[in-house]
Parts: C-alpha cells; structure tokens; sequence
C-alpha cells in the first residue's frame, strides 16, 4: 500500500493554486440560470460517485452534500437514503435556492450557502460528506480537510471526486503559445490529494483517477459552457486587462492544431475520486495507514472475494 511523504505549499504553490473567491462567487450566482445546460460532465461524474456508496456499508442519518449544485445528485441522494437529513451546501446563494426548487421531494433538502473550510456544522453532526466538483475551487486543501474530519462523526465517511491538473490541458497549452500568465485555472493531482488527507487526519483514504475526452465542434462552444457553469478563470493571478484581438486569435489557431481526424476538439478532463474515514469509534482519531491508490475495478473484485 503506498504512502507519500507529508504534503505542504510554499508561498509560489499557493499563489498557483489560490483562488479570488468573491470573483468565483460572482461567476457561479451569474451562472445558475444556465448551469443545468451545461453541467453534463457533473452530472455524469455526480452519478459514478454515487455508484461508488453501493461499496460502502453504511446507513446515514445526516448527509452533507457538499457543492450541490442545482441539486441534481442531491436529489438522487435524498432517494437513496430517504430517512436522512440531507444539507445541500454550496458556495452560491442562486446554486441553493435552485437545489430547493428542483423537484418536490426536495422540501426536505436544508439548503446552505457557506465555504468548504468553514462548515457551518456542529463538529461530529456528519455520517456522510458527499463532496462532487467542488474541492478545485478550494485552493489549499488542508484547512478543508479538517473541517471534513471535524464534522464527520466516528466511523462516518468522505466521498468525494474533485479536477486534476490534466484538466483543460489542450486549452492551457493554448493559451502558453501566447503568453506565460495565467488563464486556466490550476488543479492539484491526486498524489498531493493524498497527502493533504493524510496530513488532516483522515483514515484510510483511497483514491484514484479516470480522464474523460469531450469534443467540441468549435472552441467558442466550450468557452460557452465554461462561463454557463461558472467555471471560468478566478485564479489570484490571472490577468487582470482585457485580452488583445491578436493574442485571441493566436490562442484560437493554437487550438485549431489540435483538432482530430474527425473535425472536432478535445477537452480533457482528469477527474480524481476520493473516500476517507472520520475518526474511528474506538480510538477517537484516526489510524495513519497512508493512501491507498487502485482503480475501482479492484475495489469491487475485493468486496465481491469478501462476500
């Protein structure tokens, strides 16, 4: 079972990774009204987390979905598991109140706006942190984790799936064909993941990572979805002016040399998926086990050789 060593930023990692979170809730309020018509990659990737709580025991009463969205899997957790309390939080005020207008059996969703390193939770509330796409925008991963470990009661379980830094590759490598800024935001990979669960105190982490290719049949279509989400650049660093017409188009002829044998453009998307333990009953804190990585096709061959 491989461990890393402990995981930190430096002043110039931070700065990398931060993000200017006023900007970032802007951009999701504005987006909401179209996030439905674009959200197809969180819906599918919502949807294969879900599948993954079909390998965990577990029968919760209070369950946090955190970055929920329109409240499209939250629904579907709330079907799941009808005898639990369900809080849907997210970063944007609009996000919350379209969860709670999604569809009937949604009135006994709690729906609250808050931020992933301060939880607006009373410590040990949590049998379940069901956290879809939304751990990118969260920058340093640390002061996160243990808000996790802090809400989770004994025994509960994190689930968890978040971007990689493979994530938007064909635009980034674009975009350096113009200039060195910033104009993508910067995901951390699955090694560094680990080691910030590790260094919060989660037990037993596993994890593992899947990339996905969507094709565009023109580059302004992306650029669409990606405002439509919200999802556009809200790094610290990015740049603060407005974009010349001819650095534009250098950026766009660069992605033209990427296009494929069948007329469209990639888009990359590196997708990692987590799950962890809350301090154990017996112990009162977790085991250091290090960080278990193996695909979930293991996962299954195991349970199905226990059964």
């Amino acid at each position: 079972m491989p461990s890393f060593g402990r995981f930190s930023m430096d002043n110039a990692e931070r700065l990398v990774f931060a993000i200017d979170r006023p900007v970032l809730r802007r951009a999701l309020q504005r987006a909401a009204p179209h996030y439905d018509r674009a959200a197809i990659v969180q819906r599918e990737i919502g949807g294969r987390l879900l599948e993954r709580l079909e390998l965990i025991d577990l029968k919760p009463t209070v369950i946090l979905d955190l970055g929920c969205g329109t409240g499209a899997t939250t629904a579907l957790l709330l079907k799941k598991y009808r005898r639990a309390q369900v809080i849907g939080l997210d970063l944007a005020s609009a996000l919350v109140a379209a969860a709670r207008k999604r569809a009937p059996w949604l009135h006994s969703l709690h729906g609250v706006v808050g931020e992933p390193d301060l939880l607006p939770l009373t410590s040990g509330s949590c049998d379940l942190i069901f956290s879809n796409l939304i751990l990118q925008w969260c920058g340093d991963l640390g002061p996160v984790f243990a808000e996790f470990r802090r809400v989770l009661k004994p025994g509960g379980v994190l689930l968890f799936s978040t971007l990689g830094p493979d994530t938007l590759n064909e635009l980034r490598q674009s975009w350096r064909v113009v200039d060195s800024h910033s104009h993508v935001n910067a995901f951390m990979d699955l090694h560094d993941i680990g080691d910030s669960l590790m260094q919060a105190g989660l037990a037993g982490p596993v994890m593992d990572v899947e990339r996905l290719t969507l094709t565009y049949s023109q580059l302004d279509r992306l650029l669409r979805d990606l405002k439509d989400l919200g999802a556009t650049n809200v790094t610290v660093g990015r740049p603060r002016g407005l974009t010349g017409k001819a650095r534009w188009q250098a950026m766009q002829s660069a992605y033209e040399k990427l296009r494929r044998a069948d007329g469209l453009l990639p888009v990359t998307c590196e997708v990692v998926y987590g799950h962890a333990w809350g301090p154990s009953v017996q112990q009162g804190h977790p085991r250091k086990s290090g960080v278990a990585v193996f695909p979930l096709t293991r996962l299954r061959q195991g349970i199905q050789k226990s059964l």
